[in-house]
């Protein structure tokens, strides 16, 4: 009775009194129950110091104060949202520690201003990138639950951080070694030089170049399956682009393998080996495991994913630009019969390559008509293509320096742990230790009465070390 007794005398109040980490504001009820799914919303409808301090950190009865151990100076920003019903992000503000903040006072990101909504998007999409270090340790902490983790955990920073210790730059070095080797290989036999056919005049491998391949491979599957054995986790290493193209790079070599022992046994002897020019062609996606060593590639890769709506656009313009200028250059040019742009197909290539600023020269428009439209069109293709490249390119830029941020983070983060593993030392209990060890030797034999006297003579000559370095 007296808890309810204590609460209707409250609930009377018009002002609600916070301290939010030392800063101290008085609020009117009204203002806070206008978003009551909100924490602080939340608070005037409890019924019982229980339930309010569930909601809060601390409550003072006396002085009638809900205390909040918070940042003060983010709550600005959320005191603000329940004077004007809209979040505002400002450029200073780290995006992490804000959605952090609003998500423990309850409020919803849609609640952010029309004003800042799209900067807060971009600069929330920009910065997710710089968790990856802190998503790199958090896997290193699963392998404390794994069996063999110690061992697993070892072998796997080994593999994945280059910068970790000398083992793993060897191992890099052999792993970009080998997928150069095996590119050079596959570009060599391509040339006449080294195409050989047996009897039956069917293409064979020249068995150097296929030594080549088949030590390649070895490595190639031998580094996935380690990998894959020291994971922490599976799920999360098949949802890494560059482990799915590990795997499609030795794909090929097995399914040829499968199907040159398969061609052996089937009459269809042609349609197979087509099959097996496709899987050997196929082969050319090993360049794409350079993406592991390559800080450019890997910010090349996060760029695209960034910016689809930049490369759609910039399709979409060219799209338009083709179609246009196709079909006019194929209206005036149709009726000549020196040129060769006859069909509106013909024309789209044409388009295509003068839009780009590339222009091969193998079809052109002759009437004067046409050259004036191929003029605008070129001027049209310099202007459709400048625009959204700047914006990817600035994109790439941010990118790539935070790509390198995180692997310096990394490798920082690699040589701390190794500091922390270096044994400390303590010179003070050093010394009183050796001293004690010292003075035990003379009370053995005299010189000190007894072991309190030592104790109280090593406590002086601490006492008088201490005053000199001060």
């Amino acid at each position: 009775f007296a808890k309810y007794l204590w609460w209707n005398l409250h609930e009377h109040e018009e002002l609600i009194h916070l301290n939010v980490g030392g800063f101290k504001q008085s609020v009117d009820q009204s203002t806070l129950l206008r978003f009551p799914q909100t924490r602080l919303g939340k608070l005037l409808n409890c019924r019982s110091e229980e339930a309010i301090l569930e909601l809060c950190d601390d409550y003072s009865d006396a002085d009638k104060e809900y205390y909040f151990d918070r940042n003060p100076s983010l709550f600005r920003y959320v005191l603000n949202f329940y004077y004007t019903g809209k979040l505002h992000v400002m450029e200073e503000l780290c995006i992490f520690s804000f959605c952090q903040e609003i998500e423990y006072w309850g409020i919803n990101e849609l609640f952010i201003g029309s004003c800042c909504s799209n900067r807060y998007q971009e600069r929330k999409e920009e910065d997710s990138s710089n968790d990856e270090s802190s998503i790199f340790d958090k896997e290193l902490e699963k392998f404390d639950k794994l069996w063999l983790g110690e061992i697993r955990k070892k072998v796997w920073i080994r593999m994945e951080n280059p910068g970790y210790c000398l083992s793993a730059k060897l191992i890099a070095i052999s792993s970009l070694s080998v997928v150069l080797a095996s590119i050079v290989a596959m570009c060599i036999h391509s040339m006449p030089e080294f195409q050989r056919r047996d009897a039956n005049d069917r293409e064979i491998e020249d068995p150097v170049l296929e030594a080549v391949e088949i030590a390649c491979i070895v490595w190639f599957t031998v580094e996935l399956v380690i990998r894959l054995a020291a994971a922490p986790s599976l799920k999360k290493f098949w949802k890494n682009p560059l482990n799915v193209i590990d795997l499609v790079s030795i794909i090929p070599f097995y399914a040829t393998l499968a199907v040159d022992t398969k061609k052996e046994e089937s009459e269809d002897i042609e349609n197979m080996g087509k099959v097996v020019q496709i899987l050997r062609l196929m082969r050319i996606f090993r360049i794409l495991k350079l993406a592991r060593h390559s800080v450019g590639l890997r910010s090349l890769g996060a760029t695209l994913r960034h910016s689809y709506h930049e490369v759609g656009l910039l399709l979409l313009f060219l799209s338009v630009g083709i179609s246009i200028f196709s079909v006019l250059v194929y209206s005036v040019e149709k009726d000549d019969n020196e040129s060769e742009l006859h069909s509106i197909p013909v024309c789209w290539w044409w388009a295509t390559i003068s839009m780009t600023t590339v222009g091969y020269g193998d079809t052109f428009p002759v009437t004067l008509l046409g050259k004036f439209i191929g003029s605008i069109c070129i001027l049209c293709g310099i202007l459709v293509v400048a625009l959204p490249i700047t914006i990817i390119f600035n994109k790439f830029s941010k990118y790539y320096q935070k790509q390198k941020d995180i692997d310096i983070d990394q490798s920082n983060n690699d040589h701390k742990e190794k500091y922390n593993e270096l044994p400390y030392f303590n010179v003070r209990d050093i010394y009183a230790k050796r001293m004690h060890s010292f003075i035990s030797s003379l009370s053995s034999v005299g010189i000190i009465a007894s072991d309190q006297d030592s104790t109280d003579f090593l406590h002086e000559n601490i006492l008088a070390k201490k005053k000199k370095s001060h």
